[in-house]
């Protein structure tokens, strides 16, 4: 056994579908690969084994999994290389890289949305209402002037709240939530993750559900700070441009506004257009097609795969092909990701807090 799949056995984190996306990226010998959100290296180790000589580019905003990979990247021999920042960005990441390696454009991109178990495990990071912590939840915690899950909870407006719960959390008590939470700021701030978690509790009450009262409440505020729907749009855009032809694109999500950009954007670029009567013929329209779409419809876990991580049950992945057409043009529609799926009643707290969070 080679140490990256030594190294493989004794990580507890387990990558979502990922015999499903390596099956879609087909990593081959000698083949360059990015992956965009590195974690804690399952998607990288997954490549590095199935492909001698395969060499992966990884992505990774948090500085904590950038410092536990160095591992990794010295025990790879020379075929990781990992580097700090948004996967947003790799547009500008990834070509110093490759140009250090001499290599052409990647054979394949992964995306895994959303936050990971070990940042999820660490109670300081503040994403977690189960380990009480500090109300933070930046993924790149101490870096710029991004504000917190603290800044937000104890100074929006609460519209503003209760349109990032409801839209970004599909939270159905959003207005409550947020009156509740103003009210209770007014005698004293929320600083703790456990804090804000009991309110929430105490507003909706009634019988125990499935999940924890306060699951939709953080999970918006985790996305609103971090920008993740504008950075997965960008990371979408930036893809298109970065793959070779024939380059696949595997990204997994794990929330319906995610999985719903993401189907948008494939459709856009894969050319796929309603068909006003069964008894026309399709037309064709608009710039060439420069994604192949692998799959119609998004592949899901094996009920084996949920009972063994159950952090899998909400998993989609959807992938494609790139083919040998230009990139599409990106309008202000794409940028401001109305068109790829987030909903317009969200505008107004992006325009409020411009610089802050969601806005980009």
């Amino acid at each position: 056994m080679n140490d990256i799949a030594a190294s493989a056995q004794n990580e507890p984190h387990v990558p979502v579908m990922l015999n499903q996306v390596l099956d879609a990226l087909v990593p081959h010998a000698g083949g360059i690969y990015v992956d965009g959100t590195f974690g804690n290296g399952g998607y990288t180790r997954g490549m590095l084994d199935a492909a001698d000589d395969a060499r992966i580019v990884a992505i990774d905003r948090d500085p904590n999994a950038i410092e536990a990979g160095q591992v990794l990247v010295d025990s790879s021999s020379g075929r990781l290389a990992l580097v700090t920042g948004c996967f947003g960005d790799m547009g500008d990441l990834v070509p110093p890289v490759l140009r250090a390696w001499q290599a052409g454009a990647p054979d394949g991109i992964a995306l895994d949305l959303g936050v990971s178990s070990m940042q999820l495990d660490q109670a300081e990071r503040g994403f977690s209402f189960r380990n009480d912590g500090p109300l933070d939840m930046r993924m790149d915690a101490g870096s710029g002037d991004t504000p917190s899950a603290a800044d937000v909870v104890n100074t929006y407006e609460p519209r503003d709240l209760a349109q990032i719960f409801k839209v970004l959390g599909e939270e159905r008590q959003a207005k409550r939530i947020a009156n509740a939470i103003v009210r209770r700021r007014e005698d004293e701030p929320f600083t703790r993750t456990a804090d804000l978690a009991d309110l929430v509790s105490r507003v909706i009450g009634g019988k125990p559900q499935r999940i924890h009262p306060a699951t939709r409440v953080f999970q918006a505020l985790r996305i609103y700070v971090n920008d993740e729907l504008g950075e997965l749009a960008r990371g979408l855009i930036a893809a298109e441009k970065l793959l070779a032809e024939g380059g696949r694109l595997a990204v997994v999500s794990f929330h319906s506004l995610e999985d719903r950009v993401v189907k948008r954007f494939f459709a856009s670029r894969a050319g796929a257009v309603s068909n006003p009567s069964r008894h026309m013929p399709e037309a064709q329209s608009g710039p060439a097609p420069s994604f192949k779409l692998l799959t119609r419809k998004a592949q899901e876990p094996t009920e084996d795969e949920i009972n063994r991580n159950p952090r899998a049950r909400s998993a989609k992945l959807r992938s494609v092909e790139r083919t040998g057409a230009p990139v599409h043009a990106v309008d202000a529609s794409d940028a401001g990701m109305v068109a790829l799926g987030l909903p317009r009643m969200m505008s107004g707290v992006l325009d409020a807090h411009a610089g802050a969070g969601g806005a980009s």
